[in-house]
């Protein structure tokens, strides 16, 4: 795992929209990770890139906030998807919560992400609610919490 640089800017859109464009249809528009602008994240080091060889295989977002490490989004790249780097990935989370000092780690997902909510459930994550979000009128978010002393 390393941080992504600012070079490393037009991968991480490309992996992103890949990585999330089989949930466009399902949604009737893509996902708010492939419309998100990556630069400042990339900037404020919550971008992290996991690389196969000389591959990015997947990437990572994480925020540290003073009471949590909050995950925005978790992508892998198509040709390297059913290889267990969703969980490489979640685990980078949890060493991110403890190196920080946090208690849990907090993620939210989309409530038609059905896989993913069972992925998340089954590594340790439970769900604190739903809402509406904000941002894309009718979609529903999870909210899932995994406290960092139950981190795998």
């Amino acid at each position: 795992m390393r941080a992504a640089r600012p070079e490393d800017l037009a991968a991480v859109v490309g992996l992103t929209g890949d990585a999330y464009a089989p949930y466009t249809p399902i949604f009737g528009g893509p996902p708010v990770p492939v419309t998100e602008d990556y630069a400042p994240r990339i900037e404020r080091d919550e971008v992290w890139l996991l690389e196969e060889g000389s591959k990015l295989a997947g990437l990572i977002v994480i925020e540290r906030h003073s009471d949590h490490a909050m995950i925005f989004s978790v992508a892998v790249a198509p040709a390297f998807q059913g290889k267990k780097l969703g969980i490489r990935l979640l685990t980078f989370a949890d060493e991110q919560a403890r190196a920080w000092g946090v208690p849990e780690v907090r993620l939210y997902t989309n409530s038609r992400m059905e896989r993913n909510i069972a992925l998340y459930s089954a590594y340790g994550y439970r769900e604190t609610g739903r809402r509406a979000n904000p941002y894309r009128p009718g979609w529903t978010l999870v909210d899932m919490v995994k406290p960092v002393d139950r981190a795998a």
